[in-house]
């Protein structure tokens, strides 16, 4: 019996607009990938509800209004104010830039920065990790990366990542931090964030 339903999905916080979209992509994916039990569920949708706005954002947001923004979010990949002030309001071109030469993309004359953005429940970024997600779920994300903003894949895809990197065995021992990490990196957004949903998740997703 999975224990992803409906009545679940609102009671650990989901909106019932959004929980109705993606109980089935939900269950489907998770009954896929052993997540199974109320810890892994509950760690699972936890970590999904931050990356995703509470299921409301499958595509990363790229428009920004202030350059100053972009530096901040963006540091490493934009050096200066001027090019930041060259990069707003145009997602696409930032994209581009922030994204490439790495994660398997091509320079920024290849576009893939932007072909490949972050998409789906985890936020699934690069072509590298398209193609892995792609040659592991038997779908053509690499030629068709959209699909992977809509509901069923965007599900899927984060069931693949959660099972790629083992977080079953870090959501059976409790170990809500390392999931974020494994999951965001080494910023930890919203760490107290994702605790709380997931001790949230763990009094819905019962037997």
């Amino acid at each position: 019996m999975t224990l992803v339903t409906l009545a679940a999905l609102v009671a650990s916080g989901v909106a019932p607009t959004q929980a109705r979209i993606f109980v089935v992509p939900l269950a489907l994916a998770c009954a896929r990938f052993d997540i199974d039990t109320a810890a892994r569920v509950a760690a699972f949708v936890a970590q999904c509800r931050v990356e995703s706005a509470n299921f409301t954002a499958l595509e990363e947001g790229l428009y920004y209004r202030k350059p100053e923004r972009i530096r901040a979010v963006f540091s490493s990949f934009v050096p200066s104010l001027h090019l930041a002030s060259q990069l707003t309001r145009r997602p696409e071109a930032l994209a581009n830039v922030v994204y490439a030469n790495r994660l398997g993309n091509g320079n920024v004359e290849s576009g893939d920065g932007w072909r490949h953005r972050g998409r789906g429940l985890f936020q699934l970024t690069g072509r590298s990790n398209y193609l892995d997600a792609a040659i592991a779920l038997g779908q053509p994300y690499v030629d068709a990366p959209s699909m992977v903003a809509e509901p069923m894949h965007a599900a899927l895809t984060a069931a693949w990542y959660w099972h790629r990197n083992k977080l079953n065995v870090l959501a059976d021992a409790g170990l809500t931090d390392p999931i974020t990490k494994a999951i965001n990196g080494p910023a930890m957004m919203h760490a107290e964030l994702r605790r709380q949903y997931t001790d949230e998740g763990a009094r819905a997703f019962v037997a």
